[in-house]
């Protein structure tokens, strides 16, 4: 699944690359029961804090992407190779 046809490279490669080592550690330690273990857990706490470097983006653009990076977190069935690809391809060469 390729979201961003549309869309030019826009961010920083470090930007990108620093999101996307937030969101794999995001991803690894998330697990359907966290909430329950641990009071007060929200995975959007993850996701707010993960995309913290991809805050340049428009509005648009990042609400899209917040709803691709809960989806990678939460759902270990997500394809992550699409995901990486199209966030890596939003970076400067």
């Amino acid at each position: 699944m390729n979201d961003n046809s549309q869309e030019r490279p826009v961010l920083n490669r470090s930007d990108v690359e620093a999101a996307l080592a937030r969101i794999a550690v995001a991803t690894f330690t998330y697990y359907p029961e966290k909430a329950t273990e641990e009071p007060g857990y929200v995975v959007e706490e993850d996701v707010d804090w993960a995309m913290g470097p991809l805050r340049v983006m428009d509005a648009a653009q990042y609400e899209r992407w917040r709803a691709r990076v809960i989806a990678v977190i939460s759902d270990a069935s997500h394809d992550r190779r699409a995901f990486l690809a199209d966030l890596m391809g939003l970076a400067e060469d």
